[in-house]
């Protein structure tokens, strides 16, 4: 077993649990959590106490939080909310915009040392400690800036050990791109997750990148665009031809965001998914098993696999 960063504190990997390995608690603008905190609404930490302690009581150990600094996060807040629910998060760092403006013309090696930082020293001034690197690429591909931030972080990676999770347009093959780009830098695939691959039901692109060593987050549940039933189905046919062992379901939920904007309203989220972060567990565990497959294998997808991605094994 080894040791990880939780928002915590240190934690065995061994005490895991059953992980979603890509969540959000609040997902805005940066600093929105900490100076404008009403536009998440009055009773925002009221809402991410009682969606986590629904998780907790249903059967989630560890929730892996993909925010990092420009889509809003508040460490601080992720870690009063794993204390009063006693659920283990994990925080991230990295970066999920291209540079822009000011952070434009930055260098790779500049932007790793920062990420380095957040995983060594903590984050924001604080103690807590990143344990997975984020990055993102969506539908224009990898871009010129994006690509200085996939290098950053597979410098960071090299440095640190600390895994990567990309964000992956998977209806384009983007994830092609960004591994040419890790194995650039040296990095060693099993430490690589792409994410958002079950955005496809491409099973031909998902088991290109196993083959090349990856894990897979089939980790947008519900979703859109491809039916939640579809996005089984695929899930089904990876575990068939033998890729049990290195798949990641999740959802890529999350509680609180900016109320009025240009995201659906608390209640139309609720009515899409009113699992929460429990749709996974509650519903598509109980199609696969209708469709055959075993127990064994499922413990495998949310319990052994994080534990064996974070460790490096």
């Amino acid at each position: 077993m080894a040791t990880i960063n939780s928002v915590t504190g240190p934690m065995d990997t061994a005490n895991l649990g059953f992980t979603l390995m890509h969540e959000h608690v609040t997902v805005s603008a940066p600093g929105i959590p900490q100076t404008y905190p009403q536009l998440l609404g009055d009773n925002f930490m009221d809402r991410i106490i009682t969606g986590l302690t629904k998780a907790k009581k249903g059967g989630i150990d560890t929730i892996v939080d993909m925010t990092p600094l420009d889509l809003g996060r508040d460490v601080t807040l992720l870690a009063e909310a794993a204390r009063k629910v006693g659920i283990n998060i994990i925080a991230c760092t990295g970066m999920y915009f291209e540079p822009t403006f000011l952070l434009t013309g930055i260098s790779a090696d500049k932007l790793a040392d920062l990420f380095i930082d957040e995983i060594r020293e903590g984050i924001g001034g604080t103690k807590i400690k990143a344990a997975i690197l984020k990055g993102r690429n969506d539908i224009a591909g990898v871009t010129p800036g994006e690509e200085v931030i996939l290098r950053a972080l597979a410098r960071a990676h090299l440095q640190t050990d600390v895994p990567i999770a990309l964000h992956q347009y998977s209806p384009g093959r983007v994830g092609m791109r960004q591994i040419a780009i890790m194995k650039e830098e040296g990095v060693s695939l099993r430490r690589v997750k792409l994410d958002h691959c079950n955005d496809t039901t491409d099973v031909e692109y998902i088991t290109w990148i196993l083959e090349q060593g990856c894990f897979v987050g089939m980790d947008r549940y519900p979703g859109h665009g491809v039916s939640a039933l579809a996005r089984t189905k695929t899930l089904k046919a990876l575990i068939d031809a033998g890729f049990e062992d290195r798949i990641l379901p999740s959802h890529d939920h999350f509680i609180a965001y900016p109320l009025g904007g240009r995201l659906p309203s608390v209640e139309d989220r609720e009515k899409q998914n009113p699992h929460g972060y429990l749709y996974v567990k509650d519903v598509v565990f109980p199609q696969l098993l209708d469709m055959g497959v075993s127990q064994p294998a499922l413990d495998k997808l949310c319990v052994d696999n994080p534990r064996r991605f974070f460790e490096g094994a």
